[in-house]
């Protein structure tokens, strides 16, 4: 008899305190709040971007160990955004969730792992950064400080060749900190970086800022989606990582002192796809979604019901349902918001590779898995 899954969040029995790996942030390229307009990036092209603004979003697309799914996935994207094939639907651009490379943030790991992969990426590759970005080798030669490749490669001051790319033709990206916001038309992209521990940790200067940013975009209610990205999973129910209490604390006290919760949230670190729906004692509801199928080795399994390993999520209040998973297939979100005359919605796809392929090969064809819509219904919320 097939054992039945888990349908909510689940804790590992065994957490290690790794709170002594926790790495000092480099310092910001840009100007505090840490915005980045997108109209800086693609100029004249936001005109297009009114109504309707569609983008590519995943996680841990790198792998150190030989995946040959990292190749196909970054191949089906870059297919993706040709727009002489895609004239009409082709992506904005595409955002990473986190571990960009393996096993440690070096500069040798991207051009193999990162740049060469998305060298034909046809739009701009915005980032937030995973733990494994941030972690620094221990056996290194050549002497690096945590982030600092990462930054080098995505917190230019300017877009231009990247120095340790090889050849690559893709330029740095002029994202102004390591957490940042990212302005569009139609949403507010905010992205933080828990640092390297296995759950995450964020300092009292990301917080006080995270929480100004949920203020300031509660201002822009009538006009943007509030999206938030997080390397680590808040929500999960894998037997590999489990949910992360630090970021479910972490952003549950944000919400409360901002008085406002985003539209979405979405998350890499946890190799596989899930799709959660948080219900909040005052009724309102935000969709948690996993995306870290990009491309590592090895993928995670979501837990039994019966599984000694792990138990479930204990919550004060609400309740977490796990809406739909996908756990031994390689895939990829592409993400729509759109305009309507009854307002914003966010559409979600997410497509998957199929479970068994041949090295190298390019005719893959993504399959839809599942689709969600969100309509932005601005969660503002009076706490006690």
């Amino acid at each position: 008899m097939k054992n039945r899954k888990i349908a909510t969040a689940v804790v590992l029995q065994d957490v290690p305190d790794d709170a002594h790996n926790f790495k000092k942030l480099p310092e910001p390229t840009g100007a505090y709040p840490y915005r980045l307009a997108l109209e800086r990036v693609i100029g004249s092209e936001i005109d297009m971007l009114q109504e309707k603004m569609s983008f590519h979003m995943l996680g841990d697309t790198g792998s150190l160990r030989h995946s040959a799914f990292q190749a196909v996935v970054a191949n089906v994207l870059n297919e993706q955004s040709d727009r002489q094939l895609y004239p009409e639907d082709s992506p904005t651009f595409l955002y990473h969730l986190g571990d960009i490379v393996y096993n440690h943030g070096e500069a040798k790991a991207y051009p193999k792992q990162f740049l060469k992969p998305y060298e034909r990426y046809g739009a701009p590759i915005f980032a937030i950064a995973g733990n494994h970005d941030g972690d620094i080798n221990p056996e290194s030669e050549v002497s690096y400080q945590s982030l600092e490749a990462f930054m080098d490669v995505f917190c230019d001051t300017e877009r231009r060749p990247i120095g340790f790319g090889e050849g690559s033709q893709r330029q740095s990206m002029i994202q102004p900190n390591v957490y940042w916001t990212l302005e569009t038309p139609l949403a507010r992209i905010i992205g933080l970086y828990p640092n390297v521990l296995k759950h995450g940790a964020l300092d009292e200067e990301q917080r006080r800022w995270f929480v100004d940013e949920l203020i300031y975009a509660k201002e822009m209610a009538e006009e943007q989606a509030i999206i938030v990205c997080i390397h680590h999973a808040p929500y999960s129910a894998d037997t590999n990582h489990g949910s992360s209490v630090a970021m479910v604390n972490f952003l549950d006290q944000a919400f409360a002192e901002a008085g406002v919760k985003p539209d979405a949230v979405f998350s890499g670190h946890v190799h596989n796809y899930q799709r959660f729906l948080r219900r909040y004692a005052d009724g309102s509801q935000v969709p948690f979604v996993v995306a870290g199928a990009g491309g590592y080795v090895d993928l995670h399994t979501v837990a039994d019901v019966d599984d000694t390993h792990v138990q479930k999520l204990d919550l004060p209040t609400g309740s977490v349902t796990l809406e739909a998973y996908c756990e031994n297939r390689y895939g990829f979100l592409k993400l729509a918001v759109q305009r309507t005359v009854d307002g914003l919605s966010i559409i979600g796809e997410y497509y998957t590779l199929p479970e068994q392929i041949e090295d190298g090969d390019k005719s893959v064809k993504p399959e839809l898995f599942d689709r969600f819509m969100v309509p932005v219904n601005r969660h503002i919320v009076n706490y006690p």
